[in-house]
C-alpha cells in the first residue's frame, strides 16, 4: 500500500498510534523493571529482551484481531465508551501499591511475569491502537513497528518526561478522548443516523469527547488528591 505513505491522514494516524502507545505503556515499563530487579545483572538484559519480545508478539496479535472485528455493528461504540473510561483513568492518581509485582529470581520466571502482566495491562493499548488504525492492518502494523521499539528503548526517558511535564499525560488522555469520539461516530450501527448529520459534526463530536475526558479526569484527579490530603492529616 505504498500510496498510503503520501497521504496526510496516514501519518496523522501513525502519530496517534505512537502517542497512544507511549502514554499507555508507562505502567508496562514499570512492570518490566519490577519483574527483573532480582535477577543477576548478567541476566537482566536477557529477561527484558525475551519478556518484551513475548509481550510485544502477543500484543500485536491481539491488536490485529481487534482491528479486524472493529467494523462489526456496535463494537466501535462499545470500544469507544471503554476508551473514554481509560482516558479518564489515565489522569486519576493511582494508589502507592498500584504495582503489586513479585520480582522473579530466575530468568524464565521474570519472562513469564512480564508476558502475563503485559497481557492483563494491555487492553487499553489494544483498544486505543485498533481504534486509531481505523481497521487498516497495514497502518496498524506500521504504527506498531515504529512505536514498540521506541517504547522498549526509551521507556525510562518517557517515564521521566511524564513526571517532569504532566501535560504529556493530559495530551495523551485528550487524544484517547478524540479517538473514542471518532470510534463512536463511525460505528456502522449509527451509519443511517450519522449520514443525516451536518458535516462539521464529525469534528465536533471527537472534540467534545476530548474536552469531556480531560475535564472529568482533571476533576477526579483534584478530588482524589484532596481525599488523600485529608487522610494524611
Amino acid at each position: 500500500m505504498p500510496d498510503s505513505f503520501l497521504a496526510t491522514e496516514f501519518w496523522v494516524a501513525v502519530l496517534q498510534i505512537i502517542m497512544i502507545d507511549i502514554v499507555l505503556s508507562g505502567d508496562n515499563a514499570v512492570v518490566i523493571a519490577l519483574a527483573c530487579r532480582n535477577l543477576p545483572p548478567e541476566q537482566r538484559r536477557k529477561g527484558i529482551f525475551w519478556g518484551v519480545t513475548g509481550a510485544v508478539g502477543l500484543r500485536v496479535v491481539l491488536t490485529m484481531l481487534a482491528a479486524l472485528v472493529m467494523n462489526l455493528p456496535w463494537l466501535k461504540f462499545v470500544g469507544g465508551l471503554l476508551l473514554l473510561w481509560i482516558g479518564v483513568k489515565l489522569l486519576v492518581p493511582e494508589d502507592e501499591d498500584g504495582h503489586d509485582i513479585s520480582p522473579a529470581s530466575h530468568l524464565w520466571g521474570a519472562v513469564r511475569t512480564i508476558i502475563v502482566a503485559d497481557f492483563v495491562m494491555s487492553l487499553d493499548n489494544v483498544i486505543g491502537v485498533a481504534g486509531a488504525s481505523h481497521g487498516n492492518l497495514f497502518l496498524l502494523i506500521f504504527g506498531l513497528l515504529v512505536s514498540i521499539p521506541l517504547i522498549v528503548w526509551s521507556s525510562q526517558i518517557i517515564l521521566h518526561l511524564m513526571e517532569r511535564w504532566p501535560v504529556v499525560v493530559v495530551i495523551g488522555a485528550g487524544l484517547l478522548g478524540w479517538v473514542a469520539g471518532t470510534m463512536l461516530w463511525s460505528d456502522p450501527a449509527l451509519a443511517d443516523w450519522v449520514s443525516g448529520a451536518p458535516s462539521w459534526a464529525g469534528i465536533a463530536v471527537p472534540a467534545i469527547f476530548t474536552l469531556f475526558v480531560v475535564g472529568l479526569g482533571k476533576w477526579l484527579e483534584q478530588r482524589s488528591l484532596r481525599r488523600r490530603d485529608v487522610t494524611i492529616e
